[in-house]
């Protein structure tokens, strides 16, 4: 059976810095609330966000009076989930050709066999596979699948059906695409805990290839773990008023827990010393915390998930490739690595690989 590698990642964001327009934007709808209101701004200051990118420009979200109604989230008359989904068709397949086009493809596009998309914020058909067929120059005989609505840690999941066609198929090329545009799902809320929520999300995308060529890391395992009871703490739906998420307080302390009971399986028997490098997706501050309570990780651990959350905040399915582009990116040979993702379920979606020798 044939070794799949993960031989390079590329990534790419909108343009427009919006966090601290965010801020400031949040801030204004918990005016009416001093408490909430100084709460956000202590939990703001200790996300370990500083930049944040979204399609909608900053002055989308401004306060002041004279270009309020130019935004995009008016006061009290937030957009429907139409009015969501135009924008989404509108800037997604750029940001999606940005990624890719940086893969550097050559006259190694002719020779990709598949396409693997993720994403769940945005969909249309004929959708992102299509477009970036016509806008990459794809052979037009490729086998598209869009892997959606799995939240954040969609992304394991592609680079495990990519394993799966390579050992298949020796001569199978993966383009894998994680694209989400999360900023386009705020909600006009003055409730703390949701607010808090948005303030972690930003627009991103990721693209990687996988084949049987040593280059890159081997994809060694894949592990998924339901922690039991778990069900209401993330979910995501398509409501009225575009996608309605509920990410629960409680999340950082499940992860924890589960952690602790089923890190074993895993590692797969391995020491949590054997690993060398650690793609967390950083959902946020406070579940990276808890990742290294429960495993016991060194403080520098976690040095790459902490600088992509600083950097770009949560992308949702595409982070994760980010902290392993970053990885990558370091050099390191003949290393062994353990990636892992957490979304609705509540599941860690987790991948044991090796940088090659």
């Amino acid at each position: 059976m044939h070794t799949a590698y993960v031989n390079r990642v590329a990534t790419a964001v909108p343009p427009h810095d919006v966090h601290d327009a965010f801020r400031r934007f949040a801030q204004s709808l918990l005016d009416d609330d001093r408490r909430n209101s100084r709460l956000f701004q202590r939990m703001a200051d200790k996300s370990g966000i500083e930049h944040r990118y979204s399609c909608l420009a900053s002055s989308e979200l401004t306060e002041d009076d004279r270009v309020r109604s130019k935004g995009f989230y008016p006061r009290s008359n937030f957009p429907d989930t139409a009015v969501r989904m135009r924008r989404f068709e509108q800037h997604a397949p750029a940001l999606a050709e940005a990624a890719v086009d940086r893969l550097q493809l050559g006259a190694e596009r002719d020779r990709i066999t598949h396409l693997l998309i993720t994403c769940c914020t945005g969909f249309s058909a004929p959708g992102l596979d299509l477009e970036l067929i016509e806008r990459c120059r794809l052979p037009s005989t490729v086998e598209r699948t869009t892997i959606g609505f799995m939240g954040c840690y969609a992304a394991i999941n592609a680079l495990k059906l990519a394993r799966h066609i390579v050992r298949s198929e020796a001569s199978a090329r993966v383009l894998i695409v994680n694209l989400e545009l999360c900023t386009l799902h705020l909600k006009d809320t003055t409730d703390l805990e949701q607010m808090l929520s948005f303030l972690l999300f930003g627009d991103g995308c990721a693209a990687s290839i996988v084949s049987a060529d040593p280059i890159g890391a081997v994809l060694d395992s894949f592990h998924a773990v339901l922690v039991p009871g778990t069900r209401g703490l993330i979910t995501w739906n398509i409501r009225e008023a575009g996608f309605d998420m509920v990410l629960s307080g409680a999340v950082p302390a499940a992860i924890h827990d589960g952690l602790r009971e089923y890190g074993s399986e895993i590692l797969a028997g391995a020491s949590v010393a054997s690993i060398d490098l650690w793609a967390v997706h950083p959902g946020g501050r406070t579940v990276l915390d808890a990742v290294e309570r429960a495993l016991g990780l060194a403080p520098a651990a976690l040095t790459s998930s902490r600088d992509i959350l600083r950097r770009y905040g949560n992308m949702s399915s595409a982070t994760v490739m980010f902290v392993l582009d970053n990885l990558l990116r370091s050099g390191a040979r003949g290393r062994t690595g353990c990636a892992m993702s957490f979304g609705p379920g509540l599941i860690a979606e987790t991948m044991l690989f090796r940088t090659a020798a």
